[in-house]
């Protein structure tokens, strides 16, 4: 039963580890803003940031059915179809033309952002279920590490392949090798057949989700979690054209601090998953906000290498621990058993922040010529985002 288990999670990591092309999208969408001449699509950086916007609003729309889809009918028929569908949307998504935005806002934004939905949904609570409560924060940073981890081979791979064989050639290659791959690790991602329960272990009373919303700590997480995928989501949406027009293009190699990113965004969700397996979700949800917010407050200063990779790794770090803390602290709230649906539910905070963030990024970037008042805004975000934490302490004391 261990031993199964653990293939649950690796097999869940891997399909998150390749549905993680959503953040490798900065290095997309750099080439879409290049001149057609010089192989890109000739797009202003808000035009390049929709498909990615519509994608993380899509996957975020998607998780609410998909989350009871795979409570209903198990995680591999569900995760299954998500891969499935990334891998086509990736592949449509190779017919975008300078004229024609639509194969890729279709394709990308609301194929591949479905198949993110069905696949994320899956991996998480199925492996979670085959352990017990007290390792709930550990398991679910492992999980979803592979989302964070992506870039650190997609990003490179893509500036690749976009160099080899061009955005459509790129595609194309990306979609049939992910359709291809994920569809066969979804078919190890399986319930156990009966949730193990440690003697003395406490175990949250399983809730609905109508009993979820009625509660004031639903409202509560829900918006620091708004809070903190804004500003997450805004740096990794953004972060190649971020570098290159901070350092004024003295540095061109921004797609490797994208990969960058993605290694404290994986480290980011086992090592908070296991900080708050110790010392509880809501003072480490409260910490991580509070270093995010320092960040976000000094990104306008960097300009150098060394200046990138301090605020790429704490960016990365901390948006990646909020994806392990807000599902732990799900299950830990409301119970297993209605995971699926109840994080889905949960997980719209996080397309609302994705899809505020990267477009306000690119609206002011496009309006002044920086970043500047974007990063003051989201580290406002933040302060609140920590603050709701002193909130939720009282609020549990009350309720004990």
């Amino acid at each position: 039963m261990k031993n199964k288990g653990w293939l649950v999670v690796f097999s869940g990591t891997g399909l998150n580890l390749a549905l993680g092309v959503l953040y490798a999208w900065s290095v997309f969408g750099k080439q879409f803003t290049e001149s057609v001449e010089s192989g890109g699509m000739g797009w202003t950086k808000t035009q390049s940031a929709l498909p990615y916007t519509l994608a993380i609003g899509v996957f975020a729309l998607v998780m609410i059915p998909a989350g009871r889809l795979q409570d209903r009918l198990g995680p591999r028929l569900v995760a299954t179809a998500g891969a499935l569908l990334t891998g086509l949307g990736l592949f449509v998504a190779s017919f975008t033309t300078p004229q024609n935005m639509l194969p890729a806002l279709i394709g990308f934004g609301v194929l591949a952002g479905s198949g993110f939905g069905l696949g994320y949904s899956a991996a998480t609570p199925a492996a979670v279920k085959w352990f017990p409560p007290e390792r709930k924060g550990l398991i679910t940073g492992i999980v979803v590490s592979g989302f964070g981890l992506a870039p650190v081979y997609i990003a490179p791979l893509s500036r690749y392949l976009l160099d080899a064989h061009g955005l459509s050639g790129a595609f194309r290659i990306l979609g049939v090798a992910f359709a291809v791959v994920t569809g066969l690790l979804c078919q190890f991602i399986v319930n156990p057949p009966a949730a193990p329960v440690v003697a003395g272990a406490p175990v949250a009373v399983a809730q609905g989700w109508r009993d979820m919303v009625r509660t004031p700590m639903f409202y509560l997480l829900y918006t620091q979690y708004v809070c903190a995928a804004t500003a997450g989501l805004m740096i990794i949406g953004h972060l190649a054209k971020i570098v290159a027009t901070q350092s004024g293009n003295a540095l061109t190699v921004g797609y490797q601090f994208v990969a960058l990113l993605a290694i404290f965004n994986a480290s980011g969700r086992i090592v908070a998953g296991m900080v708050s397996d110790r010392i509880g979700r809501t003072r480490t949800i409260a910490l991580v906000c509070l270093v995010q917010a320092v960040t976000m407050g000094l990104f306008s200063q960097l300009s150098s290498g060394a200046g990138f990779f301090v605020g790429a790794a704490a960016v990365g770090f901390c948006y990646g621990s909020c994806l392990s803390l807000f599902p732990s602290k799900t299950a830990d709230q409301w119970g297993t058993k209605n995971f699926g649906l109840n994080y889905g539910i949960l997980f719209t905070a996080w397309g609302v922040g994705g899809v505020f963030g990267p477009i306000l990024a690119g609206l002011i970037a496009d309006a002044t010529g920086a970043y500047t008042m974007a990063y003051l805004i989201s580290a406002g975000m933040l302060i609140v985002a920590a603050s709701l934490s002193l909130v939720q302490e009282k609020l549990a004391l009350r309720t004990a």
